[in-house]
């Protein structure tokens, strides 16, 4: 049996789910696939900031700046639970930047993009004086701080997918686009799941969203002459125990121009990143290198007061990123916006090159708008407008959270917390009638019990231990080898209940 579609979408990362998510909500109908598990590659594999990008300023790249502070105010309101204002420090270093040129770099911060501004502007601080201080080096005694703010970069996938599915969009992740025909008026898709059961569809129209395949599916899948090509720069990051106890992120200056980040990270540690490397093997399995993790510790060395070597390195985790081609020879300075390219020889067919997590929503609405005459969409934009997330309907988490903890006093504050900061309103859909702990299931160790497996297995696609762990979660820093053995087990129970009820 063939199904139709208006639009096959191919790619389950950050730009495929978001633009799914948008035909959705303009009335089409709508079949997403993923090779593997959603956000299982690029998408859960960034600094987890939504921003601007303050060091493309040097580059002059003031509209995409621009675009991407505006995006930030939006993804703000639209997933408060996941997305948080996040406060940044830069200790000043006049050898490699002047303090004038990052006085009107941050002048220009605040005053980029459109619409209403949420956040503190930038100010001057003196870091003897500023907690910030504390773990630095003394020889840094002033700097600056700026806003801008953080995201669960998996979740935000997730929570795409799960909104484009309530829309009506079909949402097929560890499906695989196998082959594609292009007909006069229509794409002949067929999809193969990772248990070899195959499916052929129909749609009118296929975006090719597959971020660092994107070139190699146009050569393999859809065997379509092109000329375009993508830059892979691999991304690389350490995780650490807490280098400082305030909320507050540091940005770092390096010898090399470059820029790493020291982010407050699950409450217990710290996120350093990233690198910018050349990347020419495959985009599925990219690992940090030794040279990669000296790096960043001896960028972070050069600030803080506190040393750490690559022993102290509790997880790293890399991502290759899909950059447009240029002539700039630079890893760093290739420009992190997106090309969007429709080919409407026969059946439409849109490309997209490039992207990045701060600007996915607005990608997905230029998509749609580039599709829109060729499809029968039933109405306009709509995601920037007061549409949130799922679980994204609330702002004031710390009230919710003395609401949630009224109504379920059993639960430490830190759980109450992550589950929030997860799951925003639907906590109440992974708690259910519980009185007690007990009554949550099994523990699979931390604070991750059976009711909050179930809820993911059964609304966010999950399978693997792995999906619960690093990308639903990041309970993986916390849980045991035997912890996530018996949640193997499980999962694997559970699938075989779930085939054979």
């Amino acid at each position: 049996m063939t199904e139709s579609f208006d639009l096959l979408v191919v790619g389950g990362g950050i730009n495929g789910t978001s633009i799914a998510r948008d035909a959705a909500g303009r009335g089409l109908s709508v079949c997403l696939c993923e090779r593997d598990d959603l956000a299982a590659h690029t998408s859960s594999a960034s600094t987890k900031l939504i921003h601007g990008g303050l060091r493309y300023l040097e580059q002059f790249e003031f509209a995409m700046v621009g675009k991407a502070l505006a995006e930030r105010e939006v993804m703000l309101k639209m997933a408060p639970h996941i997305v948080r204002p996040l406060s940044f420090i830069l200790p000043q270093q006049s050898h490699l930047r002047p303090t004038w040129m990052i006085r009107v770099g941050l002048f220009l911060y605040d005053h980029l993009g459109r619409g209403q501004r949420t956040l503190p502007r930038s100010q001057h601080v003196n870091l003897r004086c500023h907690p910030t201080g504390l773990p630095l080096r003394e020889e840094f005694r002033t700097g600056f701080t700026y806003s801008d703010a953080w995201a669960d970069d998996a979740r935000m996938v997730i929570l795409n997918a799960m909104d484009a599915r309530h829309r009506g969009a079909r949402i097929l992740p560890r499906t695989a686009c196998t082959s594609l025909r292009r007909c006069a008026d229509a794409w002949e898709a067929c999809l193969t799941s990772s248990t070899s059961v195959s499916m052929t569809i129909h749609a009118k129209a296929l975006v090719n969203a597959t971020g660092p395949w994107a070139v190699q599916f146009l050569d393999t899948i859809a065997h379509l002459k092109h000329n375009r090509g993508l830059r892979l720069i691999k991304g690389s990051h350490i995780v650490v125990a807490r280098l400082f106890e305030h909320d507050h992120a540091y940005i770092f200056q390096q010898p090399d121009r470059r820029i790493v980040f020291a982010i407050p990270y699950e409450h217990d540690f710290t996120l350093i990143g990233t690198t910018d490397l050349e990347y020419h093997q495959d985009p599925a399995n990219p690992h940090i290198s030794n040279e990669e993790t000296r790096y960043l510790c001896e960028a972070v060395n050069r600030y803080f007061q506190h040393t750490i070597t690559p022993d102290d390195v509790v997880w790293s985790y890399s991502g290759v990123r899909p950059l447009l081609n240029d002539e700039e020879n630079n890893a760093a300075k290739v420009t992190r916006d997106y090309l969007l390219e429709l080919d409407t020889q026969q059946a439409p067919l849109l490309n997209v090159f490039g992207g990045k997590l701060t600007t996915a929503r607005k990608l997905a609405e230029d998509a749609l708008d580039q599709l829109a005459s060729l499809l029968p969409v039933t109405s306009a934009a709509w995601s920037r407008q007061g549409h949130p997330l799922p679980g994204g309907d609330c702002h004031d988490l710390a009230a919710y959270q003395r609401k949630l903890q009224e109504k379920h006093p059993y639960l430490p504050n830190a759980m109450a917390w992550r589950l929030i900061h997860s799951y925003g309103t639907r906590v109440m859909q992974v708690l259910g009638q519980a009185h007690a702990l007990k009554d949550l299931g099994k523990h699979f160790g931390a604070d991750l019990y059976q009711a909050e497996v179930d809820y993911l297995r059964e609304q966010e696609w999950a399978v693997k231990a792995e999906d619960i762990l690093w990308r639903r979660s990041k309970l993986g820093l916390r849980v045991t080898a035997s912890d996530e053995a018996r949640l193997t087990s499980y999962l694997v129970n559970a699938a075989r209940s779930s085939e054979t009820a």
